[in-house]
């Protein structure tokens, strides 16, 4: 990635890989990675109330660099306009779901590293039911936030896992690779 761009926010579905992209991102450009779930989740998989929340991302979003995944559309016009990139894991719901349960599989009754203390992976119906409805609801209003706030920042789409392999390759690279460029006034389908 180019040295102009200090901040970096990773979004998409559950499972999509946001926070192991965010992960490398952060390693190859030498920013710390802010991984949301670390902040909204409190011991026993409780939520941080919303003004709290809120307050807390606007703290996280006033730093100067960061590499920052997550989804939480309630921030979204706290974070959209804070970035200089944004990088829209947009895979299908093959992917993500599958991603999700080797995930839990993997993890089931231990925290990941990238989700806060005393929160074991798990999978629930709510969950699931989220992650199957992600296309039709949550990744709507992503798209409509992407379109309201994202002017200033370059929107970079990856619909498909090797997409994803071949930006962050490039990524790597001196300059700014671009994919499936998302400008705003594209809401795509």
């Amino acid at each position: 990635m180019t040295p102009d761009i200090q901040r970096v926010l990773v979004v998409g579905c559950g499972g999509a890989g946001k926070s192991t992209l965010a992960r490398e991102l952060a390693r190859q450009a030498g920013l710390p990675v802010v991984h949301l779930d670390r902040y909204f989740w409190r011991p026993g998989w409780v939520a941080t109330p919303v003004q709290e929340w809120c307050a807390i991302v606007a703290g996280l979003v006033a730093k100067p660099a960061w590499v920052m995944d997550g989804n939480y559309g309630g921030t979204l016009d706290l974070r959209i306009p804070a970035a200089e990139l944004i990088v829209f894991l947009d895979l299908p719901r093959r992917v993500t779901i599958s991603r999700a349960l080797r995930r839990w599989a993997r993890w089931r009754g231990r925290t990941r590293p990238d989700m806060a203390p005393g929160c074991p992976e798990k999978v629930d119906m709510a969950f699931l039911r989220w992650l199957w409805n992600y296309p039709r609801d949550s990744r709507i209003r992503l798209l409509r936030a992407l379109d309201r706030h994202g002017a200033a920042a370059r929107v970079v789409r990856l619909r498909t896992s090797r997409e994803v392999r071949l930006w962050l390759g490039a990524a790597a690279s001196p300059g700014l690779p671009s994919m499936r460029p998302l400008s705003a006034g594209q809401l795509g389908t």
